[in-house]
């Protein structure tokens, strides 16, 4: 079931003595509670805005179905990747399980679809910063590039400074939106109507077509990438292993955590949001927390508050995946997938170029192109093929190698990490029915860069990276085994 025999044909290449002491992160940075801060940043800004146009897709029932599958795929994805960090605690994340797992064709699929969804992610929500920051008056400033400019270099430049210094910071900001959250459910729910829910009006030429599902069965598929917004992100958590302390028992507490914060956020904001103001009135707006507070009545100071927090969720998700595209970067270059200069570390410890670079072609999508929602459409789709292929990961190992020393089982074993493959690759063909625009663009991507994998990096690859030697050592003991 590999993808590529890791004993085949593709060349490793020496690299200088000193090539790994230049590319070394800061060790034992993280503890649990940061890794878990980071899994929720990650996602937090999805429970602000986005989730809600699935509403305008499927209806409140065809949404909550979608939600409710979604849920189930990153649950199931969470405890399979759980079990992968703990035998390989590595920045290659993903990336690294699909290269032990599938070979360096798998390996580099797989790290590609994840630097997709982190690069194009960032560059959408600072476009929904610049609105945020528009629409609250703040400074007068309107959404545009100099807003765009201000947050990448600002936050790029925290994280230059060090990792445990932006850990920290996002993790704080994260509570801030948390507990913000928290804050608009109780406000919200004391207006809470059930009729509400099922107020769009259903298409009778839709099969299956009633009020809670307006859009028919069909419209429960079409909302599977709205349903994701809820949770995209969290599985970036392991990209931190390499700088977390104890990453064997840390990075599954961490994901269990921050999944189950996901899923209690996920339920009171769509029951709350819905159930305040209607489905059809917040199925399209940019700040659907705030319209479900105020309607089109003047803002009060419980909406004032969500508005200012929204940008607070925003926040934290634009810089936790700054964070998690520059360790997939890091890793992908020091293994020599990608070009190897874009692994260099600074005193400090951080991958300087893997942030800069791309900092800078996300400040350039994000000015050249003003649209946020099909660059969250791009990223979604590289989303979807790494989730497939890190579940697939999983069941590999488990049939191929059975003895290998698992310090954390995933709950359910193949049968979980199937579940997750089956219902991400539903998800990747619901990209098609919300956007063929952005995932053919993304498809586009992913073809140049496999071709740049094919005719030159996969015979450029540093035997010595840590990814590298984990694959060796498994190729090596399969060898003695014959």
């Amino acid at each position: 079931m590999t993808l590529e025999d890791t004993s085949g044909t593709t060349a490793s290449k020496a690299a200088p003595d000193d090539y790994l002491q230049r590319r070394t992160l800061r060790r034992g940075s993280a503890g649990w509670l940061l890794l878990t801060g980071l899994g929720v940043a990650y996602v937090v800004s999805g429970d602000f805005s986005g989730w809600n146009i699935g509403l305008s897709k499927g209806g409140f029932g065809g949404l909550a179905v979608a939600t409710v599958l979604m849920g189930a795929m990153y649950a199931c994805l969470v405890f399979a990747l759980a079990e992968l960090s703990a035998i390989l605690p590595t920045a290659g994340g993903g990336y690294g399980f699909a290269r032990r797992a599938l070979g360096t064709w798998g390996g580099f699929l797989t790290g590609t679809a994840i630097l997709i969804e982190y690069v194009l992610a960032p560059a959408a929500i600072s476009i929904f910063i610049g609105d945020y920051v528009e629409s609250l008056g703040l400074f007068g400033l309107e959404s545009g590039w100099p807003v765009y400019l201000v947050c990448f270099a600002l936050f790029i430049g925290i994280h230059l400074w060090g990792v445990g210094e932006a850990l920290r910071f996002s993790l704080i900001v994260t509570a801030v939106a948390v507990a913000a959250l928290l804050v608009f459910a109780l406000g919200a729910l004391s207006d809470f109507h059930v009729s509400g829910l099922d107020d769009i009006p259903a298409d009778p030429e839709a099969t299956g077509s009633s009020s809670w599902l307006p859009f028919g069965l069909l419209g429960i598929w079409a909302a599977f990438p709205f349903g994701m917004w809820f949770f995209l992100g969290v599985e970036g958590v392991p990209l931190a292993a390499e700088e977390a302390k104890d990453p064997v028992r840390s990075m599954p507490r961490a994901l269990a955590l921050s999944m189950g914060v996901l899923v209690v956020l996920a339920l009171i904001t769509f029951l709350a949001a819905t159930g305040a103001r209607g489905s059809a009135a917040i199925q399209e707006a940019g700040n659907p927390l705030v319209v479900a507070l105020q309607g089109d009545g003047e803002p009060t100071a419980l909406s004032r508050f969500v508005n200012y927090a929204g940008l607070a969720g925003l926040v934290a998700s634009f810089f936790s995946l700054i964070y998690a595209g520059s360790r997939q970067l890091f890793a992908l270059s020091r293994a020599g997938y990608l070009p190897r200069f874009l692994s260099l570390t600074s005193r400090r410890k951080s991958p300087y170029l893997g942030l800069l670079i791309p900092g800078a072609l996300g400040f350039a999508l994000a000015a050249g192109t003003g649209d946020g929602a099909r660059m969250l459409n791009i990223a979604v789709f590289g989303a979807t093929i790494s989730y497939a292929l890190m579940a697939l990961s999983h069941i590999v190992l488990r049939r191929r190698e059975p003895g290998l020393h698992r310090p954390y089982r995933t709950p359910g074993g193949v049968l979980t990490s199937s579940v997750a493959f089956v219902l991400a690759l539903a998800a990747l063909v619901a990209t098609f029915l919300v956007d063929k625009d952005a995932a053919f663009i993304a498809l586009a991507v992913y073809v140049i860069a496999l071709a740049y994998f094919a005719f030159y990096s996969r015979h450029h690859l540093v035997a010595k990276a840590p990814e590298e030697e984990f694959a060796a050592l498994a190729a090596a003991e399969a060898e003695l085994e014959r």
